[in-house]
């Protein structure tokens, strides 16, 4: 049975990506869809990235760290990107914990000083 192999267009249709962004993870190697011609198609392995690549962008990951995280994998192994994944996973965990605190802190700030403007209106 032939590899499964999607076309430019269905991978962005597929991820509901725009052209640019899926050239742009090619262009910082995030990617290296086969090329026949003018062409490119994906396989299971770059349908496999990029759903990590989306997976890590939801959760706020910068770019850099991603693709760092998947050299490893195709320097190292699956132990060592794992073992890189959680520590990863330990320093965004924390940044989204302070993000949270800050936000919570904007909300009630902002909670505040509209509650005493409605107040001073009568």
């Amino acid at each position: 049975m032939p590899e499964q192999r999607l076309s430019f267009k269905e991978m962005c249709a597929k991820f509901d990506v725009t052209p640019r962004t899926l050239r742009y993870y090619e262009y910082i190697e995030l990617l290296s869809p086969t090329r026949e011609g003018r062409s490119r198609y994906y396989g299971p392995r770059e349908v496999a990235r990029m759903t990590l690549i989306l997976r890590g962008r939801r959760w706020g990951f910068a770019l850099e760290d991603i693709r760092q995280w998947l050299e490893i994998y195709e320097e190292k192994g699956t132990d060592a990107q794992l073992r890189t994944w959680i520590d990863l996973a330990d320093r965004q965990l924390e940044e989204l914990r302070t993000q949270k605190e800050q936000l919570e802190q904007s909300i009630a700030e902002l909670k505040d000083a509209r509650d005493s403007t409605e107040k001073s209106l009568g």
